[in-house]
């Protein structure tokens, strides 16, 4: 459910059901797009609570994740982005995202020729354009990046400018995901991770138990990007210190 702080409270969300030209009821469209394949983890059980709610989720991960071999000794290149791209396919069944779908984009190449009409910006720009078009709500990176990569950017600038185009008609509600103030864990790997004053962070999408444990779940298949220790323990230690039950975004308009 998604939860708007403060005194209004927002009796019809992008999450209230959308009736059909029959007047029936539809689910909701929900896609959620990042950079690569293990970035999804930071809203894992935000997903996994839509999804479980009726909504139709849809991750879509620009790149195969080619360049990052985070803790295998696998070179870059077509292997890990084969291993990786199956990963990111289990994190998707486990969080029961609807639909999976991968770019062929260069990891760490988005930002290259932004203004190249064959460019990675501009093919992504296209897609989300058309996509965005049938989306009740679209979840992403803030400008930040999470920690300032520019894969991460880029994927949250071209998401606006898809969406600042649409008329409000059919223009998705488009949220940041954030880390408040005061809640990184302590850790020095995550040191240098953006964090947003809690009062712009309006949105929240609370999750269950059920929902932390198929984050968890999600955490599990990306073994070459975390030692199992981490797989074991990241959900569980986000919950504990930056989500507390809840992840927190923030509107983008």
């Amino acid at each position: 459910m998604i939860r708007r702080t403060g005194l209004i409270a927002l009796a019809a969300l992008a999450l209230a059901p959308v009736a059909s030209a029959r007047g029936q009821a539809e689910p909701q469209q929900v896609i959620a797009v990042f950079a690569h394949p293990d970035d999804e983890l930071f809203m894992a059980p935000a997903l996994a609570a839509l999804a479980r709610e009726g909504a139709r989720v849809t991750i879509y991960h620009a790149t195969r994740g080619d360049a990052g071999p985070g803790v295998s000794d696998l070179p870059k290149g077509a292997e890990l982005a084969k291993r990786r791209s199956a990963e990111a396919a289990c994190s998707a069944k486990a969080l029961k995202a609807a639909v999976h779908a991968m770019g062929s984009h260069g990891d760490g190449k988005l930002a290259e020729d932004p203004q190249g009409k064959d460019s990675a910006a501009a093919k992504l720009l296209a897609f989300f354009t058309r996509e965005f078009a049938g989306a009740d709500l679209v979840l992403t990176w803030g400008p930040d990046g999470g920690y300032g990569h520019a894969d991460h950017r880029m994927v949250s600038a071209l998401a606006v400018q898809a969406a600042q185009t649409m008329p409000a008609a059919s223009r998705p509600k488009l949220l940041y995901v954030g880390i408040p103030n005061g809640t990184l864990p302590p850790l020095p790997q995550m040191a240098n991770w953006a964090t947003t004053d809690p009062a712009l962070l309006t949105e929240t999408i609370a999750y269950t138990s059920a929902d932390l444990a198929a984050a968890t779940s999600a955490a599990q298949c990306h073994e070459t990007q975390f030692d199992a220790f981490s797989r074991d323990g990241m959900m569980a230690m986000f919950d504990g210190t930056i989500w507390r039950g809840k992840v927190h975004f923030r509107p983008a308009f």
